[in-house]
C-alpha cells in the first residue's frame, strides 16, 4: 500500500484529490482481503453446519466498528450504517454458499 501525504501537506486540490484516489484504492483493496476472510468463513460455517446469519455477530461487528468511529473521531452513525450494509453483502454471500434461503 502506498504512504499517504497528510492532507494539511496537501499544497493544492490536485495533490489532495491524487491523495484521495490513492486512499480509495486502499480501501478497495482492503476490502477485498476481508471479502477473503468472508470466504474461509463459509467454508468453516458449512463444516459446522452454522447459518450465515449469526445475530450476535452482526451485532458485535456493528458494535466495535461504531466504537472505532468513535476513538477515530467519525460519525458513529455513519459507520454503522456503512458497515450494516458491508455485513448484509457479506450474509447474502455466504448464505448463497451455504444455499440458504
Amino acid at each position: 500500500m502506498t504512504d499517504l501525504t497528510p492532507a494539511q501537506n496537501c499544497a493544492d486540490m490536485t495533490e489532495l484529490r491524487a491523495q484521495i484516489d490513492d486512499l480509495d484504492q486502499m480501501l478497495v483493496e482492503l476490502l477485498a482481503i476481508r471479502a477473503g476472510y468472508i470466504d474461509r468463513a463459509v467454508e468453516l460455517k458449512s463444516q459446522n453446519g452454522w447459518p450465515a446469519r449469526i445475530p450476535a455477530r452482526v451485532e458485535e461487528v456493528i458494535s466495535n466498528a461504531r466504537a472505532k468511529a468513535g476513538q477515530s473521531g467519525l460519525d458513529p452513525d455513519l459507520i454503522e450504517g456503512l458497515w450494516r450494509q458491508l455485513v448484509e453483502w457479506s450474509i447474502a454471500r455466504e448464505a448463497r454458499v451455504i444455499h440458504e434461503r
